[in-house]
């Protein structure tokens, strides 16, 4: 479908803005808090952390539909990351392509960066890399689980084939994963087993500004989370926000200001926000929770 291609235009943006970097060019930024007492803070300088090298077990994850998805191993390169090694084989009689759902590791929502095609009776070697900035964002330096939901489409139309059941992969670092609730801030949201906390802010993030915040999901439900009605300095704004949180899982998101309409308004300095928030069903699309409008600031 046009809306896939679309939506793999932009996924693959966004990864190589997670790729060349989305922090401040300063290290700067604001925390987020109802008070006027809190002062922009300076992020200070992190030792390197000693990280434990992670190794799996070569197995197959996918064999259905004449399709077959083995996992040999893991790599690292300088700029995307740690990947998944992958041998996909295709001994249908149709040329399909070859995508994912939903990326998790170590209980985190990660943008999934994979998709590729593969000819009818013909196999691929590809990497499904996880994104180092997204990791770092979640505390994650040892990968410990790797859960997969993989899809198969129509390599012409686009449209889905089939959705397959989560896969999972437990690295040689399992039993010492980091799984760690990062949810220091100013809680916006605590509603039927979903919370939002906002984080801070950052005014010179890859796009213009953004509100760091974090998702955690325990509503029995996989949920989507948009927002909208934001307004920035009592200036009405366009936020670009979506992030998908499976049921059990957490995520470190972002709401994206674009700098050509702060500098339209005349904002150089985001003080405060109001939006409200929506919570929906992933898979049936209904609506959950609407909030009321949330204001917050950022000093």
């Amino acid at each position: 479908m046009k809306k896939r291609l679309v939506m793999t235009i932009l996924v693959l943006a966004a990864f190589w803005m997670m790729a060349v970097g989305s922090g401040s060019s300063d290290g700067t930024t604001k925390e987020v808090t109802d008070t006027q007492d809190a002062v922009t803070t300076e992020e200070s300088e992190e030792a390197e952390a000693d990280t434990v090298s992670v190794a799996i077990e070569e197995q197959v994850l996918i064999n259905q539909d004449d399709i077959i998805i083995t996992a040999k191993e893991l790599s690292e390169d300088d700029i995307w990351g740690t990947g998944v090694k992958l041998l996909i084989e295709n001994n249908s009689a149709a040329d399909i392509g070859i995508g994912c759902n939903a990326l998790i590791v170590n209980n985190y929502m990660i943008t999934d960066l994979f998709s590729t095609t593969v000819a009818a009776g013909k196999k691929v070697n590809e990497t499904m890399y996880l994104s180092s900035a997204e990791l770092e964002a979640a505390g994650v330096e040892n990968i410990g689980q790797i859960e997969i939901y993989f899809h198969t489409f129509d390599s012409d139309s686009y449209d889905t084939i089939a959705d397959y059941d989560k896969v999972v992969i437990q690295t040689s670092a399992f039993d010492t994963m980091d799984v760690k609730a990062l949810d220091d801030g100013k809680e916006l949201v605590n509603q039927d087993g979903v919370r939002i906390v906002g984080k801070y802010v950052t005014e010179d993030s890859f796009w213009g500004a953004a509100v760091l915040l974090y998702v955690e999901n325990t509503s029995g439900k996989n949920v989507s989370v948009s927002c909208d009605d934001m307004s920035i300095n009592g200036f009405m704004m366009t936020p670009f926000f979506a992030s998908t949180v499976y049921d059990g899982k957490m995520a470190i998101d972002e709401i994206t200001l674009m700098s050509s309409e702060l500098e339209e308004n005349g904002i150089t300095s985001i003080d405060d926000i109001e939006l409200k928030f929506e919570v929906y069903d992933t898979d049936s699309y209904s609506t959950i929770f609407e909030t009321e409008a949330i204001s917050f600031s950022a000093q």
